[in-house]
């Protein structure tokens, strides 16, 4: 299938790693043209080997307003029309309510609910110019949640609900908007953690499936996320907002 993406624009939050890296290589791939930004030089770095010298690498905290504005002003100018956002970054938060403590909840709010909120009002207008989408990345943990698993399936939760209602209100403006909820996918956290452990990434990914008790019994891979991002993000999808797709191998317990 022609995704029709060739010469078109994309930025990506969290992209120089795991899924975000993911999707901007197969976006390069369909002929885009990628800006992704993250926090790490040296992931940076390695992002921009990746993804070529046409690709827009930016260092960037999207917690912080400045950077953020900073990102999308260098993306536009350099490619000068902008047809997909991806708010893809954030990071595992999980302890107990009764345990947690108010700064927890507001440093995973502000990263992964503001900024989503900051990126798609700063390139609404960009756009709507091109009838583009956004692509809030989120977690199936958003509809089901278990017990010790906040703040991130609380803020999960919101970035659904924030879909939803952004899709809704921009949808007569020709913007799409829609998430992809992930369940146990390959990524640069989980290589980090298996190193950290002293164990082989193989090994990590085989104990996380037979003890989440996966039905398609493995974890998913980031070339599955991509494919699936890309055609959200494509001019093919022209006719899907305000959903929430789950690829998780099975593992939702709600659909």
């Amino acid at each position: 299938m022609n995704l029709e993406l060739n010469d078109r624009a994309f930025l990506i939050t969290g992209g120089t790693d795991g899924l975000g890296l993911a999707l901007a290589r197969t976006l390069v791939g369909e002929g885009a043209r990628v800006a992704v930004c993250g926090r790490d030089i040296n992931r940076l770095n390695r992002a921009q080997e990746v993804l070529g010298a046409e690709a827009l690498c930016v260092e960037a905290d999207v917690t912080k307003a400045s950077e953020l504005d900073a990102f999308i002003d260098l993306t536009l100018a350099r490619f000068g029309r902008l047809d997909g956002a991806v708010n893809n970054a954030g990071r595992s938060a999980a302890s107990s309510v009764a345990t947690s403590d108010d700064s927890a909840w507001r440093e995973d709010y502000e990263l992964k609910v503001i900024s989503a909120l900051h990126v798609a009002r700063r390139v609404l207008p960009a756009l709507e110019a091109t009838k583009g989408a956004i692509v809030n990345v989120l977690a199936i943990m958003a509809r089901s949640p278990q017990a010790n698993s906040t703040p991130t399936t609380a803020s999960r939760a919101a970035g659904l609900a924030l879909t939803k209602a952004m899709a809704n209100e921009v949808g007569p403006r020709g913007v799409r908007v829609n998430a992809i909820l992930i369940g146990l996918i390959e990524s640069g956290q989980w290589a980090r953690r298996a190193k950290d452990a002293d164990m082989s990434l193989s090994d990590l990914y085989a104990s996380m499936a037979e003890g989440s008790n996966i039905p398609l019994g493995r974890v998913g891979r980031a070339e599955e996320f991509a494919d699936l991002a890309a055609f959200l993000l494509s001019p093919r999808a022209s006719y899907i907002t305000g959903v929430g797709v789950s690829i998780d191998g099975g593992l939702s317990p709600v659909i």
